[in-house]
């Protein structure tokens, strides 16, 4: 195991360089200096991206138009909504910016983000972080999905997943003094999401959907060397475990 961890992580550093450059390319080139139509919107950088803080009993109040999608719990009325219950605060308050700010598009999602402040997304990413997540099943332990995610496949460039998601797939990693610890703020919560969402997901990733922002640009690597199967695999695992 602590082999192939490594060998994952090698695999993930190599992945982060090859995007390094990527916002400045996207800025230059002919297609830049001859378009007259509105520029795209700006790569976003998560790499230095420090925790949120927010007051989850005025985020409770600001939620209400949340629960027609994603319950009134934080926790989705049907599987092809995430579950924000008991997610990294951080990590949906940079969903909800780059929502409003344009790197992520979704018919509902854009439209909610575009009347949202800096404080009412601080408040509404503290307030689902709050709440207790979704229940999950068991899995065994041995299935395809959980050596996928545990140790990934390094003759095939897949890194382990748990080196940024963590053994446990909740993501956010604490310190001692409780607080979360970068750089794994904005990483998301994987543990107990719907099967569905897991594998749009990984298909918008994969597929380049969801390139504009580098912990987009990691996904995008890793997802272009999953195949349909994997991608199945990790759903159901991450779904049930």
């Amino acid at each position: 195991m602590p082999t192939l961890r490594v060998l994952g992580l090698i695999a993930l550093a190599t992945t982060c360089i090859a995007w390094t450059e990527a916002p400045h390319a996207a800025e230059d080139g002919p297609a830049a200096a001859t378009s007259t139509t509105t520029k795209p919107a700006p790569f976003f950088d998560e790499r230095r991206q420090t925790p949120i803080e927010g007051d989850a009993h005025s985020g409770e109040g600001k939620a209400t138009v949340c629960a027609a999608c994603h319950g009134p719990k934080g926790v989705a009325v049907a599987p092809n909504f995430p579950n924000l219950a008991g997610q990294s605060a951080t990590y949906l308050y940079l969903q909800l910016k780059q929502f409003k700010d344009g790197q992520r598009v979704d018919p509902i999602m854009s439209g909610q983000a575009a009347n949202l402040g800096d404080t009412d997304m601080r408040d509404l990413a503290s307030y689902f972080a709050s709440l207790p997540p979704k229940p999950s099943g068991s899995n065994e332990s041995q299935s395809t999905g959980a050596h996928l995610y545990l140790q990934g496949d390094p003759a095939r460039g897949i890194p382990p997943c748990l080196a940024c998601h963590g053994s446990d797939a909740t993501g956010v990693r604490f310190e001692a003094s409780g607080k979360p610890q970068p750089p794994w703020v904005s990483f998301p919560r994987l543990r107990g999401q719907s099967a569905i969402y897991v594998t749009k997901a990984l298909g918008d990733f994969r597929s380049g959907v969801r390139s504009d922002s580098s912990n987009a640009r990691i996904m995008q690597a890793i997802g272009g060397s999953l195949s349909d199967d994997d991608i199945q695999h990790l759903s159901t695992y991450l779904s049930s475990h």
